[in-house]
Protein backbone atom coordinates (compact mmCIF):
# COMPACT_ATOMS: atom_id res chain seq x y z
CA UNK A 1 0.00 0.00 0.00
CA UNK A 2 1.53 3.25 -1.14
CA UNK A 3 1.76 6.13 1.49
CA UNK A 4 -0.79 8.64 1.32
CA UNK A 5 -0.07 12.07 -0.02
CA UNK A 6 -0.74 15.64 0.87
CA UNK A 7 -1.08 17.36 -1.88
CA UNK A 8 -0.53 21.58 -1.08
CA UNK A 9 -0.71 24.70 -3.62
CA UNK A 10 2.16 24.98 -5.20
CA UNK A 11 2.26 28.96 -3.96
CA UNK A 12 2.16 27.43 -0.33
CA UNK A 13 5.38 24.89 -1.29
CA UNK A 14 7.16 27.71 -2.15
CA UNK A 15 6.79 29.82 0.54
CA UNK A 16 7.76 27.32 2.77
CA UNK A 17 10.51 25.96 0.68
CA UNK A 18 11.61 29.65 0.69
CA UNK A 19 11.60 29.37 4.48
CA UNK A 20 13.62 27.00 4.36
CA UNK A 21 16.08 27.50 1.84
CA UNK A 22 17.77 29.66 4.71
CA UNK A 23 20.45 27.75 6.56
CA UNK A 24 19.69 28.70 9.95
CA UNK A 25 16.26 28.57 9.34
CA UNK A 26 16.47 24.65 7.59
CA UNK A 27 18.72 23.84 10.96
CA UNK A 28 16.20 25.27 13.44
CA UNK A 29 13.87 23.11 11.85
CA UNK A 30 15.81 19.89 11.71
CA UNK A 31 16.87 20.68 15.09
CA UNK A 32 12.95 20.99 16.04
CA UNK A 33 11.88 17.91 14.72
CA UNK A 34 14.54 16.27 16.91
CA UNK A 35 12.91 17.63 20.26
CA UNK A 36 11.49 21.36 21.26
CA UNK A 37 14.04 24.09 21.91
CA UNK A 38 14.03 27.15 23.33
CA UNK A 39 15.13 30.43 22.19
CA UNK A 40 18.02 30.19 24.51
CA UNK A 41 19.50 27.14 23.19
CA UNK A 42 19.24 28.80 19.51
CA UNK A 43 21.09 31.49 20.79
CA UNK A 44 23.64 29.18 22.16
CA UNK A 45 24.34 26.91 18.95
CA UNK A 46 23.88 29.67 16.34
CA UNK A 47 26.06 32.35 18.09
CA UNK A 48 23.47 34.60 17.01
CA UNK A 49 21.52 37.41 19.58
CA UNK A 50 18.36 36.66 21.03
CA UNK A 51 16.64 39.11 18.44
CA UNK A 52 18.24 37.31 16.04
CA UNK A 53 16.89 33.78 16.76
CA UNK A 54 13.11 35.73 17.83
CA UNK A 55 13.28 36.63 14.41
CA UNK A 56 14.02 33.52 12.39
CA UNK A 57 11.69 32.20 14.80
CA UNK A 58 8.87 34.01 14.08
CA UNK A 59 9.10 33.73 10.09
CA UNK A 60 8.11 30.09 11.00
CA UNK A 61 5.60 30.76 13.30
CA UNK A 62 3.75 33.38 11.36
CA UNK A 63 3.69 30.69 8.62
CA UNK A 64 3.21 27.73 11.03
CA UNK A 65 5.32 25.70 10.37
CA UNK A 66 6.67 26.02 14.27
CA UNK A 67 4.53 26.22 17.47
CA UNK A 68 5.37 27.69 20.26
CA UNK A 69 4.61 27.18 24.21
CA UNK A 70 4.97 29.53 27.04
CA UNK A 71 6.60 28.57 29.72
CA UNK A 72 6.81 31.27 32.31
CA UNK A 73 9.12 34.17 30.36
CA UNK A 74 10.60 31.37 28.31
CA UNK A 75 9.05 30.16 25.18
CA UNK A 76 9.78 26.85 23.33
CA UNK A 77 9.23 25.48 20.06
CA UNK A 78 8.26 22.77 18.20
CA UNK A 79 7.66 21.48 14.54
CA UNK A 80 4.06 21.79 13.88
CA UNK A 81 3.17 18.39 12.51
CA UNK A 82 -0.23 19.28 11.68
CA UNK A 83 0.89 21.75 9.17
CA UNK A 84 -0.48 20.93 5.81
CA UNK A 85 3.26 21.09 3.92
CA UNK A 86 4.37 18.95 7.08
CA UNK A 87 4.64 15.94 5.26
CA UNK A 88 6.86 17.83 2.04
CA UNK A 89 8.83 19.38 5.08
CA UNK A 90 9.65 15.90 6.84
CA UNK A 91 10.36 14.60 3.27
CA UNK A 92 12.92 17.00 3.21
CA UNK A 93 14.45 17.21 6.21
CA UNK A 94 14.98 13.11 6.04
CA UNK A 95 17.72 13.90 3.29
CA UNK A 96 19.76 15.95 5.63
CA UNK A 97 22.30 14.70 8.35
CA UNK A 98 20.62 14.07 11.74
CA UNK A 99 20.57 17.32 14.08
CA UNK A 100 20.74 15.25 17.88
CA UNK A 101 23.75 15.53 18.08
CA UNK A 102 24.08 19.38 18.69
CA UNK A 103 21.45 18.91 21.52
CA UNK A 104 23.44 16.04 22.81
CA UNK A 105 26.41 18.30 22.78
CA UNK A 106 24.65 21.28 24.49
CA UNK A 107 23.28 18.97 27.03
CA UNK A 108 26.88 17.79 27.91
CA UNK A 109 28.46 21.54 27.85
CA UNK A 110 25.15 22.01 30.51
CA UNK A 111 23.12 24.77 28.50
CA UNK A 112 20.26 22.03 26.94
CA UNK A 113 17.00 23.27 28.44
CA UNK A 114 19.30 25.84 30.21
CA UNK A 115 15.86 28.45 31.31
CA UNK A 116 13.88 26.12 33.25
Amino acid sequence: MEDMKTVIEVEEAAKVLKLLGDKTRLTMIALMEEDECCVCEFVELFNMSQPSVSQHLRKLRDVGLVVEERRGQWIFFCVNRSHPAYPMVKSLLSHLPNQHNKLLELEQRGLRVCCE
